[in-house]
């Protein structure tokens, strides 16, 4: 089933996650559910805050950036097959210079901006059967995590411009809260009620 996406604006999306258990009701159903979502709007992640859910889960599917000719063939394969849900993450560790990219947000729709992030992170996370992980993963699929991770810590990519930029944004952002914008997938804004 295909989920609303809150928009920028909702108190949600400020909420640091809960850490969750595989008892979790029915987390097959919203994985299946967040997944479906996530490929509806064309995003490459999505993290439980951003359909209302102030848990501490997302999931990532890089395989768009795959056909990114600038990349080389090692990076476009690596890519191509990463497809992941992350339970309870923590980031233990970031590495390298700082590099800038061009990110944009389901939650912010037309807003995109270039935002600096670490190289090279290591996570420790629990999968779909809440198997732990710990792994090193850098370049753009480092840089995807990192976007999602800081929703389940509640914080959004806007947040890490500068001064300026931000009052760039400022009238879009606002627009954006009181759901004026058109876009291709279903949201929910911050002033409409959740139908039950």
């Amino acid at each position: 089933m295909i989920l609303p996406i809150v928009a920028y604006g909702d108190p949600v999306l400020k909420k640091v996650g809960e850490d969750i258990t595989k008892e979790y009701p029915k987390l097959d159903t919203l994985l299946e559910n967040m997944f479906e979502t996530m490929y509806n709007a064309m995003g490459v992640g999505l993290a439980a805050p951003q359909i209302g859910i102030p848990i501490r889960l997302f999931l990532v599917d890089t395989s768009p950036f795959a056909e990114d000719d600038v990349l080389s063939e090692d990076e476009r394969a690596a890519l191509k097959d990463f497809k992941r849900v992350f339970i309870n993450a923590k980031i233990i560790e970031e590495e390298g210079d700082e590099w800038a990219f061009n990110e944009g947000c389901l939650s912010i729709p037309d807003v995109r901006e270039d935002v600096f992030r670490a190289p090279k992170i290591t996570i420790e996370y629990y999968d779909e059967n809440f198997k732990k992980h710990t792994e090193t993963f850098d370049g753009l699929i480092a840089r995807v995590i990192q976007h999602e991770y800081d929703h389940i810590e509640g914080v959004l990519f806007t947040e890490k411009l500068s001064s300026f930029k931000k009052r760039l944004i400022k009238g879009k952002l606002l627009n954006i809260s009181k759901g004026k914008i058109n876009v291709d997938y279903r949201m929910r804004f911050p002033n409409q009620k959740k139908k039950r």
